[in-house]
């Protein structure tokens, strides 16, 4: 089928394009800057603009909606606009173009409250008790997509959790950054129970969900690898594959909690050139657990990942050495 992808200039956007590419389907992307992905056909906009997506979408029977403002500082509005109104113009655009089928790329932060998600499934998205602006315009970007869902055009929300692997300059690469800077502590020991996901598998489950619309539509699926371990044994593993000294010291939570909120406040009135080093989001997603029943997301994709856990460390290692 001819497929768009917002957002595949971006890590996992880039994957999901190239997955597509590689499955058949004519993939056309929608995005500020070339994706650089071989074999699609890239049209440069941006998603909050009626007349670029109109463009974009125009003759396209399937839709893969990446494109957000994914970021742990920034003001309210800017969050809104991309992520809320941002999907509403693609879903507008979708049924009047008369798309089939459209999947809509979440996060497992739309149903976290700041306690611990241990064994859970896809929690209902709730933008009243999301943690920070990504997470809740994000939650109320999934509720939007979903109550678009219908016979005509099927609507499947999936929420990767942590996607990483080769390439990544965002997790992996601020990981490595700050590590290498003695500047990445643990919380609580590193101890809590995290899932990721490694970026092949978000790939192609993100395709599958495409694939299955018609079965799956109308739920949010979160997507991971099955592998939860601590997260400071996985911070360490990223370190060694990178070649740089894993993380050694530890504050308690509550203190990274406290320090978060004091460099949120610092950050809205005197922003730096990169993320802030910790928000009270990240402290909590440091030092409670988020890991996820993947049985429900497996039968309703008939997908499973390909990818261990350890094979993507052996792949990260490779890609620095």
């Amino acid at each position: 089928m001819i497929v768009l992808v917002t957002g595949a200039s971006g890590f996992l956007g880039r994957a999901v394009a190239a997955e597509l590419v590689a499955a058949g389907h004519e993939v056309r992307t929608l995005q500020r800057r070339p994706s650089g992905v071989d074999g699609v056909a890239d049209v440069l906009g941006s998603i909050t603009d009626p007349l670029h997506v109109a463009r974009a979408i125009d003759g396209v029977e399937g839709v893969v909606h990446l494109a957000a403002k994914v970021s742990l500082a920034g003001a309210s509005e800017d969050f809104r606009i991309v992520n809320v109104e941002g999907t509403r113009t693609i879903l507008d655009a979708a049924d009047r173009a008369g798309v089939s089928r459209v999947v809509h790329v979440s996060s497992p932060s739309v149903a976290h409250a700041g306690s611990a998600l241990a064994g859970v499934g896809a929690e209902p998205a709730s933008p009243e008790h999301a943690r920070g602006d990504y997470a809740r315009t994000k939650a109320e970007a999934e509720l939007l997509a979903l109550s678009r869902d219908s016979r005509a055009m099927p609507v499947v929300a999936i929420r990767p959790h942590l996607v990483w692997g080769p390439g990544d300059t965002q997790l992996v690469g601020r990981i490595v950054e700050r590590a290498r800077r003695g500047r990445l502590p643990l919380l609580n020991g590193g101890t809590a129970l995290i899932d990721t996901t490694y970026v092949v598998n978000a790939a192609s489950g993100i395709v599958a969900a495409l694939h299955r619309a018609d079965a799956a539509h109308g739920r949010a699926c979160v997507l991971t690898n099955g592998e939860p371990r601590p997260v400071g044994d996985l911070l360490a593993a990223i370190c060694l594959a990178a070649g740089v000294q894993p993380p050694r010291w530890s504050l308690p939570a509550g203190v990274g909690r406290a320090a978060g909120s004091i460099i949120e406040r610092v950050w809205a009135v005197r922003p730096g050139d990169d993320e802030p080093p910790m928000t009270r989001f990240l402290a909590e997603q440091l030092s409670t657990a988020h890991w996820f029943d993947q049985r429900d997301t497996r039968r309703a994709l008939a997908w499973s990942p390909s990818v261990t856990i350890d094979e993507g460390l052996r792949r990260l290692a490779a890609s620095y050495s």
